[in-house]
Protein backbone atom coordinates (compact mmCIF):
# COMPACT_ATOMS: atom_id res chain seq x y z
CA UNK A 1 0.00 0.00 0.00
CA UNK A 2 1.04 3.36 -0.96
CA UNK A 3 1.57 5.74 2.11
CA UNK A 4 1.54 9.47 2.09
CA UNK A 5 3.03 12.20 4.31
CA UNK A 6 1.26 15.32 4.29
CA UNK A 7 3.91 17.55 5.94
CA UNK A 8 3.34 21.29 7.56
CA UNK A 9 7.23 22.96 6.83
CA UNK A 10 6.29 26.13 8.54
CA UNK A 11 6.47 29.50 7.61
CA UNK A 12 9.31 30.14 5.56
CA UNK A 13 12.35 29.03 8.16
CA UNK A 14 13.86 25.23 8.03
CA UNK A 15 14.09 25.56 11.80
CA UNK A 16 10.38 25.55 11.59
CA UNK A 17 9.72 21.79 11.02
CA UNK A 18 9.03 20.10 14.03
CA UNK A 19 11.10 16.59 15.05
CA UNK A 20 7.73 14.60 13.64
CA UNK A 21 8.06 16.27 10.62
CA UNK A 22 12.01 15.81 10.05
CA UNK A 23 11.42 12.01 10.87
CA UNK A 24 8.93 11.66 8.18
CA UNK A 25 11.25 13.58 5.71
CA UNK A 26 13.83 10.73 6.29
CA UNK A 27 11.15 7.72 5.61
CA UNK A 28 10.09 9.42 2.04
CA UNK A 29 10.99 7.97 -0.96
CA UNK A 30 9.53 10.79 -3.08
CA UNK A 31 8.56 14.13 -2.83
CA UNK A 32 5.85 15.65 -4.60
CA UNK A 33 6.64 19.62 -5.65
CA UNK A 34 4.31 21.97 -7.68
CA UNK A 35 6.68 24.60 -9.64
CA UNK A 36 4.32 27.61 -9.72
CA UNK A 37 6.30 29.53 -12.33
CA UNK A 38 9.91 31.40 -11.97
CA UNK A 39 8.20 34.46 -10.24
CA UNK A 40 7.91 31.47 -6.94
CA UNK A 41 10.68 29.89 -7.77
CA UNK A 42 12.15 30.85 -4.31
CA UNK A 43 9.46 28.54 -2.96
CA UNK A 44 11.15 25.32 -4.70
CA UNK A 45 14.05 26.57 -3.22
CA UNK A 46 13.10 26.68 -0.09
CA UNK A 47 11.92 23.40 -0.07
CA UNK A 48 15.16 22.22 -1.83
CA UNK A 49 16.82 24.01 1.26
CA UNK A 50 14.59 22.02 3.87
CA UNK A 51 15.61 18.91 2.32
CA UNK A 52 19.04 19.30 2.06
CA UNK A 53 19.12 20.77 5.91
CA UNK A 54 17.34 18.04 7.44
CA UNK A 55 17.23 14.50 5.39
CA UNK A 56 20.50 12.88 7.16
CA UNK A 57 20.64 9.19 4.99
CA UNK A 58 22.37 8.33 2.06
CA UNK A 59 19.77 5.94 0.43
CA UNK A 60 18.80 8.64 -1.82
CA UNK A 61 15.01 10.03 -2.76
CA UNK A 62 13.53 11.32 -5.90
CA UNK A 63 11.89 14.47 -6.24
CA UNK A 64 8.57 14.66 -8.77
CA UNK A 65 7.84 17.75 -9.82
CA UNK A 66 4.69 19.52 -12.27
CA UNK A 67 3.25 22.54 -13.09
CA UNK A 68 0.92 23.96 -10.74
CA UNK A 69 -2.56 24.82 -12.72
CA UNK A 70 -3.23 28.41 -13.15
CA UNK A 71 -6.39 29.41 -11.49
CA UNK A 72 -8.97 32.52 -12.46
CA UNK A 73 -7.78 35.31 -9.98
CA UNK A 74 -10.29 37.42 -11.75
CA UNK A 75 -13.58 35.68 -10.53
CA UNK A 76 -15.49 36.72 -8.40
CA UNK A 77 -19.02 37.22 -6.34
CA UNK A 78 -21.09 34.13 -7.75
CA UNK A 79 -17.92 32.88 -9.66
CA UNK A 80 -15.32 32.49 -6.99
CA UNK A 81 -16.31 29.48 -5.85
CA UNK A 82 -16.96 27.62 -9.17
CA UNK A 83 -13.49 28.94 -10.05
CA UNK A 84 -11.26 27.21 -7.10
CA UNK A 85 -13.26 24.33 -7.23
CA UNK A 86 -12.11 24.04 -11.03
CA UNK A 87 -8.44 24.68 -9.60
CA UNK A 88 -8.66 21.97 -7.14
CA UNK A 89 -9.98 19.49 -10.08
CA UNK A 90 -7.11 20.30 -12.02
CA UNK A 91 -4.55 19.75 -9.15
CA UNK A 92 -6.32 16.58 -7.93
CA UNK A 93 -5.73 15.43 -11.51
CA UNK A 94 -1.98 16.19 -11.48
CA UNK A 95 -1.59 14.23 -7.97
CA UNK A 96 -3.59 11.42 -9.44
CA UNK A 97 -0.78 11.06 -12.23
CA UNK A 98 1.71 11.63 -10.01
CA UNK A 99 0.43 9.14 -7.27
CA UNK A 100 0.19 6.58 -9.74
CA UNK A 101 3.25 7.05 -11.89
CA UNK A 102 5.58 8.09 -9.88
CA UNK A 103 5.00 6.04 -6.15
CA UNK A 104 5.31 2.53 -6.06
CA UNK A 105 3.11 0.51 -4.38
CA UNK A 106 5.28 -0.14 -1.24
CA UNK A 107 6.89 2.90 -1.08
CA UNK A 108 5.98 6.44 0.78
CA UNK A 109 5.25 9.86 -0.70
CA UNK A 110 5.03 13.57 0.67
CA UNK A 111 3.95 16.65 -0.38
CA UNK A 112 5.49 19.31 1.46
CA UNK A 113 2.70 22.00 2.81
CA UNK A 114 3.57 25.51 3.48
CA UNK A 115 2.81 26.71 6.95
CA UNK A 116 0.28 24.28 8.62
CA UNK A 117 -2.12 21.84 5.99
CA UNK A 118 -5.14 22.19 8.21
CA UNK A 119 -5.01 25.85 7.66
CA UNK A 120 -5.69 27.38 4.09
CA UNK A 121 -4.82 24.32 2.04
CA UNK A 122 -6.18 22.43 -0.74
CA UNK A 123 -3.98 19.40 0.12
CA UNK A 124 -6.09 17.18 2.37
CA UNK A 125 -9.16 18.07 0.27
CA UNK A 126 -7.91 16.97 -2.84
CA UNK A 127 -6.06 14.00 -1.21
CA UNK A 128 -9.69 12.73 -0.38
CA UNK A 129 -11.06 13.20 -3.57
CA UNK A 130 -8.98 11.30 -4.98
CA UNK A 131 -9.44 8.25 -2.85
CA UNK A 132 -12.93 8.75 -3.70
CA UNK A 133 -12.49 8.44 -7.79
CA UNK A 134 -10.76 5.00 -6.55
CA UNK A 135 -8.27 4.62 -9.24
CA UNK A 136 -4.78 5.09 -6.97
CA UNK A 137 -5.08 3.06 -3.45
CA UNK A 138 -3.05 5.08 -0.52
CA UNK A 139 -3.12 5.90 3.01
CA UNK A 140 -2.21 9.42 4.04
CA UNK A 141 -0.63 10.81 8.14
CA UNK A 142 -0.81 14.24 8.52
CA UNK A 143 2.52 16.38 10.11
CA UNK A 144 1.21 19.67 11.46
CA UNK A 145 3.15 22.69 10.93
CA UNK A 146 4.34 26.14 12.36
CA UNK A 147 1.38 28.37 10.65
CA UNK A 148 1.99 32.13 9.11
CA UNK A 149 -0.29 32.62 12.10
CA UNK A 150 1.94 31.12 14.43
CA UNK A 151 5.13 32.44 13.21
CA UNK A 152 3.22 36.22 12.99
CA UNK A 153 2.39 36.66 16.49
CA UNK A 154 5.66 35.26 17.86
CA UNK A 155 7.59 37.82 15.37
CA UNK A 156 6.04 40.31 16.64
CA UNK A 157 6.03 38.88 20.62
CA UNK A 158 2.00 39.02 21.48
CA UNK A 159 -0.30 36.55 21.95
CA UNK A 160 -2.55 35.52 19.83
CA UNK A 161 -6.27 36.56 21.57
CA UNK A 162 -6.17 38.57 25.10
CA UNK A 163 -7.23 36.77 28.43
CA UNK A 164 -10.77 35.16 27.97
CA UNK A 165 -11.34 36.02 24.40
CA UNK A 166 -12.24 34.71 21.31
CA UNK A 167 -9.87 34.82 18.33
CA UNK A 168 -11.09 34.58 14.51
CA UNK A 169 -9.16 33.37 11.24
CA UNK A 170 -10.69 34.54 8.07
CA UNK A 171 -9.41 35.95 4.34
CA UNK A 172 -9.36 39.29 3.39
CA UNK A 173 -12.83 38.79 1.02
CA UNK A 174 -14.60 37.99 4.46
CA UNK A 175 -12.80 41.08 6.06
CA UNK A 176 -14.51 43.24 2.80
CA UNK A 177 -17.63 42.49 4.02
CA UNK A 178 -17.28 43.36 7.46
CA UNK A 179 -16.05 43.00 11.08
CA UNK A 180 -16.70 39.55 12.29
CA UNK A 181 -19.19 39.84 15.16
CA UNK A 182 -18.32 38.87 18.75
CA UNK A 183 -14.94 38.99 18.20
CA UNK A 184 -12.32 41.66 18.91
CA UNK A 185 -8.86 39.93 17.49
CA UNK A 186 -9.01 38.96 13.92
CA UNK A 187 -6.22 37.24 11.99
CA UNK A 188 -6.34 37.80 8.29
CA UNK A 189 -4.59 35.52 5.35
CA UNK A 190 -5.44 35.72 2.01
CA UNK A 191 -5.36 39.03 1.29
CA UNK A 192 -4.61 40.49 -1.93
CA UNK A 193 -6.33 44.42 -1.59
CA UNK A 194 -4.90 45.41 2.04
CA UNK A 195 -9.01 44.86 3.50
CA UNK A 196 -7.93 46.43 6.46
CA UNK A 197 -8.87 49.92 4.93
CA UNK A 198 -12.38 49.03 5.13
CA UNK A 199 -11.99 49.19 8.75
CA UNK A 200 -10.05 52.18 9.58
CA UNK A 201 -12.68 53.92 11.78
CA UNK A 202 -12.30 51.17 14.60
CA UNK A 203 -8.56 52.23 14.30
CA UNK A 204 -7.64 48.51 15.31
CA UNK A 205 -4.08 47.71 16.36
CA UNK A 206 -2.25 45.58 13.36
CA UNK A 207 0.28 43.51 13.32
CA UNK A 208 1.27 42.99 9.97
CA UNK A 209 3.94 40.57 8.34
CA UNK A 210 5.00 39.53 5.06
CA UNK A 211 7.24 36.28 3.99
CA UNK A 212 7.60 35.77 7.71
CA UNK A 213 10.44 33.28 8.72
CA UNK A 214 12.34 34.24 5.64
CA UNK A 215 15.19 36.06 4.51
CA UNK A 216 12.43 38.81 3.28
CA UNK A 217 10.77 39.37 6.19
CA UNK A 218 8.95 42.39 6.69
CA UNK A 219 7.27 43.38 9.67
CA UNK A 220 4.88 46.23 11.03
CA UNK A 221 2.99 46.92 13.74
CA UNK A 222 1.05 50.15 15.25
CA UNK A 223 -2.17 51.63 15.14
CA UNK A 224 -4.09 51.23 11.69
CA UNK A 225 -4.62 54.62 11.18
CA UNK A 226 -0.82 55.15 11.81
CA UNK A 227 0.84 52.78 9.80
CA UNK A 228 -1.57 51.72 7.06
CA UNK A 229 -0.25 53.86 4.27
CA UNK A 230 2.97 52.26 5.35
CA UNK A 231 2.14 48.74 5.02
CA UNK A 232 0.53 49.01 1.48
CA UNK A 233 3.74 50.89 0.07
CA UNK A 234 5.96 48.10 1.66
CA UNK A 235 3.59 46.04 0.04
CA UNK A 236 3.98 47.03 -3.25
CA UNK A 237 7.22 47.17 -3.20
CA UNK A 238 7.82 43.93 -1.97
CA UNK A 239 5.60 42.18 -4.61
CA UNK A 240 7.04 44.25 -7.39
CA UNK A 241 10.57 43.48 -6.45
CA UNK A 242 9.94 39.45 -6.39
CA UNK A 243 6.55 39.19 -8.20
CA UNK A 244 4.65 37.55 -5.18
CA UNK A 245 3.82 37.95 -2.15
CA UNK A 246 2.87 36.55 1.36
CA UNK A 247 1.27 38.42 4.05
CA UNK A 248 -0.54 37.71 7.52
CA UNK A 249 -1.92 40.25 9.92
CA UNK A 250 -3.64 40.41 13.28
CA UNK A 251 -5.96 42.90 13.80
CA UNK A 252 -7.08 44.29 17.33
CA UNK A 253 -9.82 46.59 18.04
CA UNK A 254 -10.67 48.06 21.39
CA UNK A 255 -13.00 46.40 23.29
CA UNK A 256 -15.14 48.97 24.19
CA UNK A 257 -15.63 49.00 20.37
CA UNK A 258 -17.43 45.25 20.31
CA UNK A 259 -20.58 44.61 19.19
Amino acid sequence: MRKIYVIGIGAGDPDHLTIQAVKALNRTDVFFLLDKGAEKSDLIRLRHDILHEHIRHDRGYRLVEARDPERDRRAGGADYSPAVDDWRRARADIYERMLTEDLGDDECGAFLVWGDPALYDSTLGILEEILERGSVAFTYEVIPGISSVSALVARHRTGLNRVAGPVQITTGRRLAEGWPQGVDDVVVMLDAHQSFRHHMDKDPVIHWGAYVGTEDEILVSGRLSEVAGQIEELRSEARNRKGWIMDTYLLRRDRDQSD
